[in-house]
C-alpha cells in the first residue's frame, strides 16, 4: 500500500463507465477506527467481525449496526514497528478451525532488525473476545531492507493452506531484483502448511508447491512471484480465483488472477509496459494483469473480493477493488482474459485501505477516516437468492494430504447448479470404487460433507463427482 503518495497525472489507458450507480454508508456508524488495514471475521458462526489498526490493535465487535462499542482482542505494539507509512500490523486470518483450536495469524513489521513477521496466536479459554499476546509463535521471518512494500496479507486458501503476500523490498524499482529472484521470498505470493510443520520449522510446505524439491535454489514457499507490491489478495469462495491487486511504481495499477508458478513480471513490466528496461522488455513466460489503470485514476491499489453477498444482487460475481488515493471503486466482471468488462461504481472519496467479508460474504470497506463502509443495500421485494454456480464444481479435500487414524476425516465441497442427482465417489488408482460418499438428489448451491478416513489405508485416492454426464475429479493424497 503506497499511504502518503502525490497523485500524478498520466493518461488512463482502460476505458471506465463515468457513471457510477452504486452507494455506500456507514456499516457501524457509532464506531470509528485509527488507520484499518484488514477486516475478518472467524468463521465460528459467533457474527463478530475483527478489524485490525495498523498501529498493532485488533478489535473486536458484534456484526450490528447498532453497536456502541469495540472491545481490544489484541495488542502487540510493544513489538509492532509502525513507522506511519507502510509497516504495522498488516494482517490478520483465522484458522479453518478457529472455533476448535483458536488459532489465528498475523503479519507485521518489526525492527531490530528490520523484518517481516508472520506468527500464530491463541484466543484466551476464558474470554472468546480476548486473545493472549503471550502465546506468539513465530512462523516465518523475512528480512526487510526497506520500510516499503511490506505486502501484509494473510489467509487461508479454500485448500486449507496459509498464503502470504510480500512486496519486493521497497525503495524504489526493485533495487535488489527481489521479485524476480526465487531464492529470495520478497515480491512473492507465498503458500505454507501451518499443520504440519517440517524438521527445522514451525510450518511445511505443501507437495504441490510449484518448486517443492527442486534443486535450483527457489524457494519452496513460492507460490508466485514477479510482484512489487501486492495489497490486499482474496479468494472468490465460488470458483476458488486468487485474486490480489499490485500497486504500481510511477505508471500503472494492475489487477492480477494468481495461479501457481506464474511470473507477474515486476520489475521487468508494470501494468502491461516494460519498466526495465523502459522499451523492448523480454516479455517471454510472463503473465499479464488483468486490467491497469493509470495516474487519472489514482496511485495506490487496493485489491478487493468477488461479491458474493446478499445486499446488492447487481454485483454478484464482480470483483471489487479500490484506489486507496482517489477513492475510485470499480467493479470487474470476469469471463477469460477476452471476456470482461470494467466499470466505475462510484468515486467515494474515501481513502479505501482495504475490503473484508462477513460470514454471510457481505462486502465491508475500511476507509482511514476511521470508518467501516459497506454498500447501500438493494431494494428487493423479498430475500436476495442463494449464491448459485454457473457449473458444477468439485473442490480439493481439506486437509490434503490427510493423516489417517481414529475420528480422522476430510472434508470435502462441491457445487451443483440446479436440483439434480449427484453421485460422489472415492476411487483408488486402479480405478475402483472404493466409497460412495453421496449418491442422491441435491439443491442447487455450495455442499459440504465430511469423510471419515480412519479405516482407508494410506495412499493415493481420487474423489469424483458424477453429475449428468460430467464427471470431475480430485487428488486426495492419505498418509500414515
Amino acid at each position: 500500500m503506497r499511504w502518503l503518495i502525490p497523485v500524478l497525472i498520466l493518461i488512463l489507458l482502460f476505458p471506465l463507465s463515468l457513471t457510477a450507480q452504486h452507494q455506500i454508508e456507514p456499516a457501524f456508524p457509532k464506531l470509528s477506527f485509527t488507520r484499518p488495514v484488514d477486516l475478518q471475521h472467524p468463521g465460528d458462526e459467533s457474527g463478530r467481525l475483527f478489524v485490525v489498526e495498523q498501529d498493532g490493535r485488533i478489535l473486536v465487535f458484534p456484526n450490528d449496526p447498532d453497536v456502541t462499542e469495540a472491545r481490544l482482542f489484541l495488542d502487540i505494539r510493544d513489538r509492532v514497528n509502525d513507522s506511519g507509512n507502510e509497516e504495522g500490523l498488516l494482517g490478520l486470518a483465522f484458522h479453518p478451525s478457529y472455533k476448535s483450536n483458536g488459532y489465528f495469524y498475523v503479519n507485521y513489521t518489526a525492527a531490530n532488525p528490520r523484518r517481516t513477521v508472520v506468527a500464530r496466536y491463541r484466543v484466551s479459554a476464558a474470554d472468546p473476545d480476548v486473545a493472549d499476546p503471550a502465546t506468539e509463535r513465530v512462523l516465518l521471518t523475512i528480512a526487510q531492507p526497506y520500510s516499503n512494500h511490506n505486502g501484509g496479507q494473510v489467509g487461508f486458501g479454500p485448500d486449507g493452506y496459509l498464503y502470504i503476500s510480500t512486496g519486493d523490498g521497497g525503495s524504489g524499482g526493485d533495487p535488489q531484483n527481489n521479485a524476480q529472484n526465487r531464492a529470495s521470498l520478497l515480491g512473492k505470493i507465498l503458500r505454507i502448511d501451518v499443520d504440519n510443520p517440517r524438521s527445522g520449522q514451525n510450518y511445511g510446505i505443501p507437495v504441490d508447491n510449484p518448486f517443492t524439491g527442486n534443486t535450483a535454489g527457489h524457494a519452496e514457499e513460492i507460490w508466485a512471484y514477479g510482484l512489487r507490491n501486492p495489497w490486499r489478495f482474496s479468494f472468490d469462495p465460488v470458483t476458488e480465483r486468487l485474486w490480489t491487486g499490485d500497486v504500481g511504481q510511477n505508471r500503472y495499477e494492475e489487477v492480477d488472477i494468481i495461479e501457481p508458478g506464474r511470473n507477474y513480471g515486476w520489475r521487468i513490466m508494470e501494468g502491461f509496459a516494460c519498466y526495465n528496461p523502459a522499451s523492448g522488455c523480454d516479455q517471454a513466460g510472463l503473465t499479464k494483469p488483468i486490467v491497469e489503470y493509470g495516474r487519472d485514476d489514482g496511485a495506490s491499489i487496493t485489491g478487493g473480493h468477488v461479491y458474493r453477498g446478499p445486499g446488492v444482487p447487481a454485483l454478484a460475481g464482480t470483483y471489487i477493488y479500490a484506489d486507496f488515493v482517489t477513492g475510485k471503486i470499480w467493479g470487474l466482471s470476469y469471463d477469460s482474459p477476452t471476456e470482461f468488462t470494467n466499470e466505475l461504481l462510484l468515486n467515494s472519496g474515501k481513502n479505501i485501505s482495504a475490503f473484508g467479508v462477513d460470514e454471510q460474504r457481505e462486502l465491508y470497506l475500511c476507509s482511514f477516516d476511521g470508518s467501516i463502509y459497506r454498500f447501500t443495500p438493494s431494494v428487493t421485494n423479498g430475500s436476495a437468492a442463494p449464491v448459485v454456480p454457473l457449473r458444477p464444481e468439485l473442490h480439493n479435500a481439506y486437509p490434503n494430504p490427510a493423516v489417517r487414524g481414529t475420528h480422522a476425516d476430510v472434508s470435502l465441497r462441491f457445487a451443483v447448479p440446479a436440483k439434480q442427482s449427484v453421485r460422489l465417489i472415492l476411487y483408488d488408482t486402479l480405478g475402483r470404487a472404493v466409497r460412495t460418499i453421496a449418491n442422491g438428489e441435491f439443491d442447487a448451491g455450495i455442499h459440504r460433507l465430511r469423510v471419515d478416513i480412519a479405516t482407508l489405508p494410506a495412499g493415493i485416492y481420487f474423489t469424483a463427482l458424477h453429475i449428468g454426464r460430467e464427471r470431475l475429479t480430485r487428488k486426495l493424497v492419505i498418509l500414515e
